[in-house]
C-alpha cells in the first residue's frame, strides 16, 4: 500500500476555501489567531461520521472555552451538509469537498484498507492547527468512536 503524502507537526497548514452547509465560503485564514481542529470524515449521516460528528458538537463548549474550534470536511455536497447540520444539531461548520482536493492537500485522500481490501477513499484523519496556521497535531487512521475523548485527553482540554 503506498503513503500518502501526509502533514506532520510543524508544517504550515495547507489553505482552503471551501462552502459550508449554507454554501457560504469558509477559509482556514478565518481561524488566523485562534486554534482550529480540521477533521475530516468520509460521509455525512453514515453511523461512524455522526457519532464523531455528534461527539465534537458534545465537547464544542469546552474546546472554544480552550480557544479552539472545529471544522468537519467531507466530499459530501451543501444540501447533504446541511441536511445534516439540521438532523443531527451540529454547530460547527462542515465544509463540501467533492473534487477532494483540501482532502489529498492535507493527505485525508488516499489508498486505505477497508476490510482486508485496498481501495481509494477518504482518510479519517484529525489536524489541530495553532493560531499562526501550523500543525500542531496530526493525526491518521483515526476511529470515530471515542476519537474526541481521546483528542480531549492528548490536547489537555
Amino acid at each position: 500500500m503506498s503513503e500518502n503524502a501526509r502533514l506532520a507537526v510543524g508544517d504550515k497548514a495547507p489553505d482552503f476555501t471551501l462552502l459550508d452547509s449554507t454554501e457560504k465560503p469558509v477559509s482556514l485564514a478565518d481561524y488566523a489567531g485562534r486554534k482550529v481542529i480540521v477533521y475530516f470524515y468520509p460521509a455525512a449521516m453514515t453511523p461512524g461520521c455522526t457519532k464523531q460528528a455528534c461527539d465534537f458538537r458534545d465537547s464544542l463548549a469546552e474546546l472554544n472555552g480552550q480557544g479552539i474550534d472545529v471544522v468537519g470536511i467531507s466530499p459530501d455536497k451543501p444540501a447533504k451538509l446541511a441536511k445534516f447540520v439540521e438532523r443531527d444539531e451540529l454547530t460547527f461548520p462542515l465544509l463540501s469537498d467533492p473534487e477532494k482536493e483540501v482532502l489529498t492537500a492535507w493527505g485525508a485522500f488516499g489508498e486505505k484498507k477497508l476490510y482486508g481490501k485496498i481501495v481509494q477513499g477518504v482518510i479519517r484523519s484529525t489536524f489541530l492547527v495553532d493560531e499562526n496556521g501550523v500543525i500542531e497535531a496530526a493525526q491518521y487512521n483515526v476511529r470515530a468512536t471515542g476519537h474526541v475523548a481521546k483528542l480531549r485527553r492528548d490536547l489537555s482540554v
